[in-house]
């Protein structure tokens, strides 16, 4: 018996491995993070009258294979630069848990899998939509890094398809709404993500990634641009009303929200250190979901 209960327990502690390799691959947390933006915008389409449990479920499973194909092909293309970062180093491609192969394997499978899902149970627009953003952050983005760093600038419209893929999904169409989304979700990009570079630049440089706008790397500049960028968030955030897609509760707490963003990045601007970088990194996480949350609860 005992031989069949370790047998057991290695098979167990070998799956639960390899899943948690996956989640790794798949970066879940930002993954989710983009689909829900995803589906909220979706729901936000003046089309989608009411909850329909079981498409909510279908655009968040094709999301989820669609973004984590996108990650995965990162990971295998990145293998080398991640594994000299210590941030990085343990990704399951880096440390050599998982092959190359078998990260493009399963980023064919479930990118392809994700489209066809969008088409089959939404509609082409949406599906030809997410193959755009797949290949964009796969393919243009992710080489782009290491040469210059409009990366940032071209990495945000994949960053921000989500938004406008969900309201496609939704209304079958790209009106003014799925833009303003869009637009909310690209402009909010730049100073989360400056600041994530600002807080990893050792490790970034060390990599050779090129992603911070000035070149000797954190400087007033860039504090400048994370600040410009969080003001420019400011008339974006209120749109969604001045179109009647949301009520009036919703653009105050969007404007609040986006105040609270534009005061980490004066902050930033006047301390010119990581904390004050990572406070504008932490306060970009809170952002979205309070923001979207809100215009999904106001919806008119």
């Amino acid at each position: 018996m005992w031989p069949a209960c370790t047998m057991n327990e290695t098979t167990t502690s070998s799956f639960s491995s390899k899943l948690k390799d996956y989640k790794e691959l798949t970066k879940f947390t930002l993954s989710f993070t983009v689909v829900f933006t995803c589906v909220i915008c979706y729901l936000l389409a003046p089309n989608v009258v009411s909850y329909d449990w079981k498409m909510i479920v279908l655009l968040f499973v094709a999301g989820m294979l669609i973004t984590g194909s996108a990650n995965a092909i990162n990971q295998a293309v990145e293998k080398d630069t991640d594994a000299v970062m210590k941030r990085t180093a343990s990704r399951p491609v880096a440390a050599g848990r998982m092959s190359q192969q078998e990260a493009y394997t399963f980023a064919f499978i479930g990118g392809l899998l994700g489209v066809l899902m969008m088409w089959h149970f939404f509609n082409l627009s949406s599906a030809l939509l997410s193959a755009f953003s797949l290949f964009l952050y796969a393919y243009i983005y992710t080489p782009l890094k290491k040469i210059n760093s409009i990366a940032v600038l071209v990495g945000a419209f994949p960053g921000a398809l989500p938004c406008l893929i969900g309201w496609v999904a939704g209304q079958d169409d790209f009106s003014a709404g799925g833009w303003i989304l869009f637009g909310i979700q690209f402009i909010w990009q730049f100073p989360h993500f400056w600041a994530i570079a600002w807080v990893a630049h050792q490790d970034y440089s060390k990599a050779g990634f090129k992603l911070l706008p000035a070149d000797k790397g954190p400087t007033k500049f860039t504090a400048l641009q994370a600040l410009m960028y969080s003001v420019l968030m400011l008339p974006i955030g209120i749109l969604p009303n001045y179109i009647g897609l949301t009520g009036h509760v919703s653009m105050w707490i969007v404007i609040a929200a986006n105040l609270f963003m534009v005061w980490q990045c004066a902050r930033l601007y006047k301390y010119m250190d990581v904390q004050s970088a990572r406070r504008v990194m932490f306060s970009s996480y809170i952002y979205l979901p309070i923001v979207f949350l809100a215009l999904l609860a106001d919806k008119s």
